[in-house]
């Protein structure tokens, strides 16, 4: 999930990486199975090199799994920072009105504000649109 914060400028949307990307556990096990299955008995792997392909899978793993800590953490601190503009006034960058933050909606995924202004209420407003906060 994308988190965007407040006063950065939206960016051409980048083109999203094929679901086959990347190989999980299983798709190396299975290669690792293969590999042993028709290896030369009487030329085996080198250890070290088994070894190496291990020590590099899970290298890999662990940096898996703390992209995904390090997203959480941003949609947390997204979460935190739209929370914290409830009932103050914020200026709109992209539609030049202000108004104060009155609620806010999660049923996207992320943060969408709702801002009243003196003559109407808009909805929907993503925090990269908020360019000033009084």
């Amino acid at each position: 999930m994308a988190v965007s914060a407040i006063g950065i400028a939206s960016q051409a949307t980048p083109t999203a990486a094929p679901a086959n990307a990347g190989l999980g556990q299983d798709d190396f096990l299975r290669i690792l199975l293969t590999q042993l299955r028709f290896q030369d008995p009487l030329k085996p792997m080198d250890n070290q090199q088994f070894v190496a392909q291990l020590a590099q899978f899970s290298a890999l793993e662990i940096n898996r799994q703390q992209s995904e800590k390090v997203e959480t953490l941003l949609s947390i601190e997204s979460v935190n920072q739209s929370l914290a503009l409830i009932g103050k006034t914020v200026q709109l960058g992209t539609q030049g009105a202000s108004g104060t933050v009155s609620a806010v909606n999660y049923s996207s995924g992320e943060p969408k504000l709702t801002v009243k202004t003196s003559t109407s209420t808009l909805i929907d407003i993503a925090l990269a649109d908020v360019s000033l906060v009084f």
